[in-house]
């Protein structure tokens, strides 16, 4: 024996019977987009960051053999090299070059590196605005770009090695 079961569905109402629908939820819609517009202007950028403790400008450049030459934009000279895989600047710096290039900017302007009191390390490019907090990666990911801080200022240093 089989039941049946009927179901009684009353029709939606459509827009044309109740327009004041339509405008409330275009109306909602509005509000969140302009509220979430109007957040992310206000949100300050870099909250978290402490007092700068010490700051860099570097450009990193390919070489033939693979290596990355740091070369010091003060001094305009080669104060490190990193050699081997180097995998986390690779990529570091690739996404920030891959910006410029996508932007049609070249490789005038330095890059930023910057240390701060509570520890953390940005590496920011000042043509694109884009930075990376590079903490965020790990502390020895980190170690490779720290360890720049230093180097190559006094007659002593004699570079990077893996």
């Amino acid at each position: 024996m089989r039941l049946a079961v009927m179901a009684v569905v009353k029709p939606l109402p459509t827009v044309s019977r109740r327009p004041w629908l339509l405008w409330v939820a275009l109306g909602l819609l509005s509000i969140t987009v302009l509220a979430v517009a109007w957040y992310r202007h206000q949100a300050p950028q870099d909250v978290s960051l402490g007092p700068l403790k010490w700051q860099r400008m570097l450009r990193f450049e390919d070489r033939a053999e693979g290596d990355i030459a740091v070369v010091d934009a003060a001094q305009g000279r080669e104060v490190a090299r990193l050699r081997g895989e180097h995998g986390f600047a690779r990529g570091a710096l690739r996404t920030l070059a891959r910006e410029r290039m996508r932007r049609g900017l070249g490789p005038e302007v330095p890059f930023e590196l910057s240390g701060y009191a509570d520890g953390k390390l940005v590496l920011r490019d000042p043509a694109t605005g884009e930075r990376i907090h590079l903490e965020a990666f790990g502390h020895s990911n980190a170690a490779v770009f720290a360890q720049l801080q230093d180097i190559g200022l006094s007659a002593s240093s004699q570079g990077v090695q893996p």
